[in-house]
């Protein structure tokens, strides 16, 4: 029982950070402060950085390693394949960033706080996949994955989520939506990554064969957010180092606490 319960606490504590987030629009009035949101930005690509080399790539190469493969491949494989995937539905999924007027995707007549959700949906649906795949691993045996890995990753994926449901539930203050909508739809685009996670645990007897690969994929994954998205707004305009410094505080925390534990 008490293993099945932090199971569960696996699963559910990167939409507990998202939701936290999310709940920061009952405090802040008005706007994010610029540099604010850039230090936020900066440091969930930097926790998303180091959870995808030590919580994901690192893992996917020694386990290749232990079941007699070429180490390197399923590592590249399911990183490129990865990338491939996310940039598919970057250009599928309608949606629109933060403040921007810019919609990406496909054309479709959807309003403006439907596309801000689907934005950060999109950002977090590779993190949901990186707990479950990781969580799978630590439930499966012969794998040298444990449940504290799959904690320290869900944990880290937390920390950064919790910029991520700030910076989406104060932009739909801006654009006319009240305080307690604009937490549930904060809290609604985390969703996907307790859904996306479970999903994956309940294939974990059959992902065994492919894990190394699907550890790599999600990484590509989150890589891809990273470079496309948080990055390049953290860098945008003024006060760019604040950014690079919350990255490198969210890289080393992330870093420390694999490795630690």
């Amino acid at each position: 029982m008490e293993c099945f319960m932090e199971e569960i606490a696996i699963v559910l504590i990167p939409l507990l950070g998202t939701s936290l987030g999310a709940a920061m629009v009952f405090f802040l009035k008005g706007k994010m402060i610029p540099w604010l949101e850039k230090l936020l930005l900066g440091f969930a690509s930097g926790v998303m950085i180091a959870a995808s080399v030590w919580s994901l790539l690192i893992p996917s190469i020694e386990m290749a390693g232990e079941q007699g493969r070429n180490a390197w491949l399923p590592a590249a494989a399911g990183f490129l394949t990865g990338i491939v995937f996310l940039l598919l539905l970057d250009h599928v999924v309608p949606h629109v960033h933060g403040e921007s007027e810019k919609t990406e995707g496909v054309a479709a007549d959807f309003q403006k706080v439907t596309m801000l959700i689907l934005a950060v949906t999109l950002h977090n649906l590779p993190e949901g996949m990186a707990v479950g795949v990781a969580l799978a691993g630590a439930l499966t045996e012969n794998t040298g994955m444990t449940l504290a890995g799959a904690m320290v990753l869900s944990v880290g994926i937390a920390i950064q989520n919790f910029p991520e449901g700030a910076i989406i539930s104060m932009p739909l203050r801006n654009v006319g939506i009240s305080r307690g909508r604009a937490f549930c739809y904060g809290v609604l685009s985390g969703i996907v990554e307790p859904i996306g996670a479970a999903a994956t645990i309940l294939l974990a007897e059959q992902v065994v064969p492919v894990l190394p690969y699907l550890l790599a994929f999600a990484a590509g994954a989150m890589m891809y957010v990273v470079v496309d998205e948080l990055i390049p707004e953290a860098s945008s305009e003024k006060d760019t180092d604040i950014g690079t410094i919350g990255m490198a505080a969210g890289f080393v925390l992330m870093m420390v606490l694999d490795v630690a534990v």
